[in-house]
């Protein structure tokens, strides 16, 4: 049996190929992975919440004080909000700080999904590792649309990647990034994730651990924390995803609409770039390579340099009832999940094809979803609900 996952920092996740200490080496803090000490909801115990933002909670069934006071880590399971129109993410501002970003991971446990590997459906043959290589630097001169997506589980702070997309309702004022559905919903046995963040090109500079001990803000969030305001994903991941992706795998990705922690700018304004989504991408014979990109957090990687692989994609049946995933050879791991997957268009310009989504536990390869009909259903109804704004 052949034990996958949804890669958010998967800590039990090997890459087949060891990565150089300057491709992805640990971190040089003390890597506990426990949140940070100023985790608990921004806001000092007993002091006020922001204008508004009690009602929101009680409006959608949050204690206030708890919320407050920190103890909306320990969430009610019960109660937590998984419909599509329960969404809520009011923003706290000053909340994601350095090194409460640097202690986001994934503690969900490797669970064995059945082998997924074999010839059934249109599974093409496993590809070789690809080694992932560090995106040269600043981010900004060459993955600009390229960030980390951060929020709140029950079981502490999490990360994974995203993508800033053009709008077609706001035609350069894009405030859309995609990334994979298990980086806001936790499928059907849970709900909403809680202050959803992105950060495009974190950490600019790619910089290692000590040397960013006493960086400034700007240096791990050059453009700001945008806060998401709203987030959709598909139908088939909030009723069939799970901890290992499960039948809601090929339909694992999601839309945010997000608005900046400070400023007025939009995403696409402040980044200067956002690639187009392609929702009509040929049969994978006819691909020549595909590229996926994000910033890898589980070991031996420690989440703060954005890297790269680029490889002939095959085909990934998890189950003859849904469609076939993309598969590439790729040593990235747990913390890549969302992470946009690129191929050049006939015009020459990278489009957003796929997502990271799963990948295997002692392998190097990585599984997205083939974007049809159904993603550009969800994209399209982003779009529309926040044309000309």
């Amino acid at each position: 049996m052949r034990s996958i996952r949804p890669l958010l920092a998967a800590t039990g996740l090997v890459a087949s190929l060891a990565l150089t200490a300057t491709a992805c080496g640990p971190s040089e803090d003390d890597a506990t992975g426990k949140p940070a000490a100023d985790s608990a909801g921004g806001q000092d115990a007993g002091g006020s919440l922001p204008d508004g933002l009690a009602e929101t909670l009680k409006k959608h069934g949050v204690d206030p004080e708890k919320w407050k006071n920190g103890e909306w880590k320990n969430w009610d399971k019960g109660k937590w909000l998984r419909e599509a129109k329960d969404f809520v993410n009011p923003v706290i501002e000053g909340l994601w700080k350095p090194d409460r970003m640097k202690s986001a991971k994934d503690p969900a446990k490797t669970m064995a999904a059945g082998d997924v590997s074999g010839d059934q459906g249109v599974t093409d043959p496993e590809p070789a590792p690809v080694r992932a290589e560090p995106e040269k630097t600043p981010y900004h001169n060459y993955a600009a649309p390229v960030g980390k997506v951060f929020f709140d589980s029950p079981e502490g702070s999490m990360v994974c990647s995203g993508t800033v997309v053009k709008d077609p309702g706001n035609p350069g004022r894009s405030n859309l990034v995609w990334t994979a559905g298990h980086c806001v919903h936790a499928g059907s046995k849970g709900g909403w994730y809680r202050n959803i963040v992105f950060v495009p090109a974190y950490n600019d500079k790619g910089k290692s651990a000590s040397a960013l001990k006493n960086a400034q803000p700007q240096e791990i969030a050059p453009y700001g924390a945008y806060w998401a305001d709203w987030a959709t994903t598909s139908g088939e991941w909030l009723a069939d995803g799970g901890p290992t992706g499960g039948e809601g795998a090929p339909y694992d990705y999601a839309v945010l609409h997000v608005k900046p922690e400070k400023g007025t700018k939009s995403l696409e304004e402040a980044v200067g770039n956002a690639l187009a989504v392609g929702f009509d991408a040929p049969e994978v014979s006819q691909i020549g390579a595909m590229g996926a990109w994000g910033y890898p957090a589980a070991p031996p990687c420690d989440g703060l340099i954005m890297h790269k692989c680029v490889d002939r994609p095959g085909r990934l049946s998890i189950s003859p009832s849904t469609p076939a995933m993309y598969r590439i050879g790729c040593t990235m791991t747990g913390g890549s999940s969302g992470g946009g997957w690129f191929r050049k268009g006939s015009d020459g310009k990278s489009v957003l094809v796929s997502n990271t989504s799963i990948g295997p536990v002692t392998s190097g390869w990585l599984a997205g979803p083939h974007l049809g009909p159904g993603a550009q259903d969800v994209f399209t109804t982003m779009s529309e609900k926040f044309a000309g704004h």
